[in-house]
């Protein structure tokens, strides 16, 4: 019986910048999304042959900064496979209003974009009074909040967790945090103190699937610690695709062989299982 997959964090970028203008976040495009795009079609193309069922596709801010329209319109052409994943300008005045826009058009999560490859260092937004609105808003309509951040940025969001503890939280990438010294990775220890919020889930990228294949860190130590202190319920699946380099089907094969040592019932969550809370117009 085939295992459901689904991927909650894969990029499309449009081949047609007359309609899809690039206009990046922090101005300056990144390097992936410039040199090896895949629009919609060709994302499809890689689920199929890699055998992922669903997807929540994240808009990309190093792309189209807080334009959405490419993500919606492809959700809108194919709704029962995937749903959008939107960033906009959390600080604005009309915040609220353009929340409640995007998942008018039919995109059901909200990405806060802190820091990233074309714009390094901890942004101070998350513990700007006015990201407050636009947050409250996102809360009102039961929305998932991914959040890409350094460990710089954590105190501003235990703020928040604090503050608002039924709204559900992804950690984008797991922090991408040091193991490279190996079990019990203490160097990680700011990752695993945030399992005390029950609101927050992890997203387990193949950014990590690489760092955990690097001694003396191992998938087994470190992604076992993940599930133990978070539970497999809390951990999601993204590919990263195609910022991350490779096949679609490259990165579904390390990723199953780096939670290959875990019950089935836990590798289900992380498959798809969490994916689905978070998002739950991809459920069966």
């Amino acid at each position: 019986m085939k295992t459901t997959l689904i991927d909650i964090h894969p990029h499309i970028i449009s081949k047609d910048t007359k309609k899809y203008p690039i206009a990046p976040l922090g101005g300056e495009q990144s390097n992936w999304s410039a040199t090896r795009p895949a629009d919609v079609e060709k994302y499809i193309s890689e689920m199929d042959a890699a055998g992922v069922d669903k997807a929540a596709i994240v808009h990309s801010s190093t792309t189209y900064g807080v334009d959405n329209a490419y993500v919606a319109d492809s959700v809108a052409l194919h709704p029962k496979r995937f749903t959008g994943v939107f960033s906009i300008n959390m600080l604005s005045e009309d915040a609220p209003q353009k929340i409640q826009y995007w998942v008018a058009q039919g995109l059901g999560g909200l990405r806060i974009f802190t820091t990233g490859s074309t714009m390094p260092g901890q942004k101070p937004w998350l513990s700007d009074p006015l990201l407050i609105p636009g947050w409250e808003k996102a809360s009102d309509l039961n929305l998932s909040i991914a959040v890409q951040l350094t460990q710089a940025g954590v105190p501003q969001l235990e703020t928040l967790l604090k503050k608002y503890p039924n709204t559900k939280v992804i950690i984008d990438h797991m922090l991408k945090p040091d193991i490279t010294s190996g079990p019990p990775y203490p160097n990680a220890d700011f990752l695993f103190d945030l399992a005390q919020y029950r609101n927050v889930f992890l997203k387990l990228t193949s950014r990590n699937v690489v760092d955990s294949q690097k001694a003396p860190a191992s998938a087994e130590t470190f992604f076992g610690k993940a599930v133990e202190t978070f539970g497999a319920h809390r951990i999601a699946w993204g590919s990263n695709f195609p910022a991350s380099e490779g096949t679609l089907d490259s990165l579904v094969k390390d990723f199953k062989k780096s939670i290959s040592f875990l019950n089935k019932d836990d590798q289900h969550w992380i498959m798809a299982g969490t994916a689905q809370n978070l998002y739950p117009s991809l459920a069966d």
